[in-house]
């Protein structure tokens, strides 16, 4: 008998299928006869599907959000663009991974209508990166090491916008650039735009 606790047999279970099948595709019956327990077990921990993928979001994927958190609150550690650099990997490696989960949504309006106020009501959704990055560029920007002048939110979005431009336009191509020298090449593009 599996001896790894339900809700972690669950995660496992919905982060393969929705990889695999697609948010949509995925149903909650699926993800509980593959974590080898039942769909009222799954209730017990999850309250629906929606909140099973925000919840593979944040325990399955680069941790993107805590990253974000932690230079915001904590800025002027390390080099401006050594901070960027490392966002834009972990973004990458995240957008990267949570690409083929999310796509299929936006080939079933009614469901990703329903996904978006779920996300809504849990005060999550894909824009929240942008306004913790926007956040941590903000905050250096008050130490005097982002121009006074920048547009930090534009900035975010650019950054953000970026890697996850780069897990759509090459989920087709037979190599996609490596998150780590794609990460490193478009901070070194962007600093020009933000530094002191």
């Amino acid at each position: 008998m599996e001896n790894r606790p339900t809700r972690v047999r669950l995660l496992d279970a919905a982060h393969d299928l929705m990889l695999t099948l697609g948010l949509a595709r995925t149903t909650t019956k699926e993800i509980a006869r593959a974590a080898g327990c039942s769909e009222a077990a799954l209730y017990k921990h999850f309250d629906s599907k929606e909140e099973l993928f925000v919840r593979v979001l944040a325990e399955r994927l680069p941790p993107l959000a805590p990253l974000l958190s932690s230079l915001a609150a904590e800025p002027g550690r390390h080099s401006l663009e050594e901070n960027l650099t490392e966002i834009a990997h972990q973004a990458c490696l995240f957008y990267e991974q949570s690409f083929p989960i999310a796509a299929s949504l936006y080939a079933e309006p009614s469901l990703k209508r329903r996904h978006d106020e779920a996300m809504r009501e849990r005060g999550t959704g894909p824009h929240i990166p942008i306004e913790g990055l926007d956040a941590y560029l903000r905050a250096e920007q008050a130490l005097g090491r982002v121009r006074p002048d920048a547009d930090t939110f534009a900035g975010a979005s650019l950054l953000l916008g970026a890697c996850a431009q780069r897990a759509f336009a090459y989920e087709a191509a037979e190599e996609r650039p490596r998150a780590a020298e794609f990460a490193t090449r478009l901070v070194r593009t962007l600093v020009v735009g933000l530094a002191v």
